[in-house]
């Protein structure tokens, strides 16, 4: 099979898992999903994970739980301001959830369900969300004329350049994490095609653990740099 095939393949896949039909309206317009489906399972996950995981939490002798689970915020808290700067500080809650969830959301491939991030759907959702964030964060700094101002900046020659930003951005972020994603998983397949058993094994621990980390790791990096120069 080639990669062309097989991209096809993904690309056209059935990509409904619950289909609503109202009796009004245009047909699979009120369809959810599977990526909406798997988004909900890791937001859910990740709820009841975060409320088993702090349940008895207290701040005298704490537990080796406790310990492990502050240890681990605390890090990566600490990862994520790094990159967001003190003048950008208070979105660094904001992006260590993004991170996480964006971790999840790309580990599911372990347990054999297609990421929800391989639909271009979603990661275009994250990366407006994103950019909506950093136009917010500068308009906050800055104030309203501000904002306006800094599209001419350094220059007032440079504005259209600018101004196209506010869509390259997001677009580059979507592409990078869908496409990233979408390779991966072809790559995948390709493997279990030459080689059923114990390569594509092998390789979909790197793929779905280490790139899928890095994956997200990058997303939010890019976001954080965008806060970051916007605030300043």
């Amino acid at each position: 099979m080639e990669v062309g095939e097989v991209v096809q393949e993904l690309l056209n896949s059935d990509k409904t898992a619950i289909a609503i039909n109202p009796g009004f309206g245009p047909e699979g317009f009120f369809d959810i999903s599977k990526s909406v489906v798997v988004s909900w399972g890791v937001m859910a996950f990740l709820m009841i994970l975060t409320l088993i995981m702090t349940a008895g939490m207290r701040v005298n002798n704490i537990s080796k739980r406790q310990l492990i689970i502050e240890t681990a915020v605390v890090k990566l808290k600490s990862l994520v301001r790094n990159g967001l700067g003190e003048e950008a500080k208070e979105y660094t809650s904001w992006i260590t959830t993004l991170l996480i969830f964006l971790g999840f959301s790309n580990l599911v491939g372990l347990l054999g369900i297609t990421p929800a991030t391989m639909d271009l759907n979603v990661t275009a959702a994250l990366a407006l969300q994103s950019i909506v964030l950093v136009q917010v964060a500068s308009i906050r700094k800055h104030g309203g004329i501000g904002w306006i101002k800094s599209f001419a900046k350094p220059l007032a020659m440079i504005a259209p350049m600018n101004i196209l930003e506010l869509g390259i951005k997001p677009l580059s972020l979507c592409m990078r994490l869908f496409g990233n994603i979408l390779a991966a998983t072809v790559i995948m397949e390709m493997l279990k095609t030459v080689v059923p058993i114990l390569v594509p094994a092998v390789f979909c621990i790197y793929f779905d653990l280490f790139d899928g980390l890095l994956q997200a790791y990058v997303f939010v990096f890019l976001t954080s740099l965008y806060i970051k120069e916007a605030v300043e």
